[in-house]
């Protein structure tokens, strides 16, 4: 018989996004309350005493942030489904960790009903509740990980010595948070844990300069729009960035 899993958690995290449908809502971020609980196997990270071999509950935190955050997602139904699937994704080369099995996930909007009651929604879902979708790209692949009409998120995920060339949106705006220690961003070192968004027409690039695959969770709003990526030559010298913010 296989033994339970283990159970991890976070709780009490409280971050203000926009989540609502209501045009106030869409105007104004609102406090929330994420409380989360991982399944999977610690005996490894207990026996050896690896970080890879767990998770990092400090890097965690930051990209739960970020998905909230970027998302500015409608539903509450919604948030916590693109929550509950980045932590059921499998792990990257270059974020190693174990495999999560299942997830509890509960989230609360907690002014929504202006102190009268806490609506709070609690979701449980497990792997093989989500078929992921990988795309091959020139530059590498992207894994889908939630999308609505609204808003989509993504990991890209480039290949070794390989570039992202330089491109624009002009019908979406997108959030990048950088997941591996490898990327140069408009030519420069990007650091991991630090996102930046790019309005409509703001040209950006990555180039991966390492041997190992690298990442990053790009949140589209709308969804991501093929036909909406477009290259342009613009010398790298001369890209800029938009106000890093950092995550963990």
């Amino acid at each position: 018989m296989n033994s339970p899993l283990d159970r991890l958690s976070l709780r009490g995290m409280r971050f203000d996004c926009i989540v609502g449908l209501f045009d106030f809502e869409r105007n104004t971020p609102q406090p929330v309350e994420l409380d989360v609980t991982l399944h999977f196997d610690t005996r490894n990270a207990a026996r050896f005493g690896k970080l890879s071999s767990t998770v990092d509950y400090s890097r965690l935190l930051g990209e739960l942030r970020f998905i909230l955050v970027a998302g500015r997602f409608r539903l509450l139904e919604s948030a916590a489904e693109a929550v509950a699937a980045w932590m059921l994704a499998p792990p990257s080369q270059d974020v190693p960790r174990p495999q999560i099995e299942r997830v509890d996930v509960h989230l609360s909007k907690l002014v929504a009903l202006s102190g009268a009651a806490v609506p709070t929604l609690e979701i449980q879902r497990q792997r093989s509740d989500f078929q992921m979708v990988t795309e091959t790209k020139s530059f590498g692949f992207v894994d889908i990980i939630f999308e609505t009409k609204e808003c989509g998120v993504y990991r890209e995920r480039i290949y070794p010595k390989t570039v992202l060339p330089t491109h624009v949106h002009h019908h979406l705006d997108e959030s990048e948070l950088v997941l591996g220690d490898g990327l140069l961003l408009q030519g420069q070192p990007a650091a991991p844990g630090v996102a930046h968004t790019w309005p409509r027409g703001f040209p950006h690039r990555y180039e991966n300069v390492t041997d190992l695959e690298q990442s990053f969770i790009c949140i589209d709003r709308p969804a991501f729009i093929p036909t909406d990526e477009i290259e342009v030559d613009v010398p790298v010298e001369k890209l800029t960035r938009t106000e890093p913010t950092r995550f963990f």
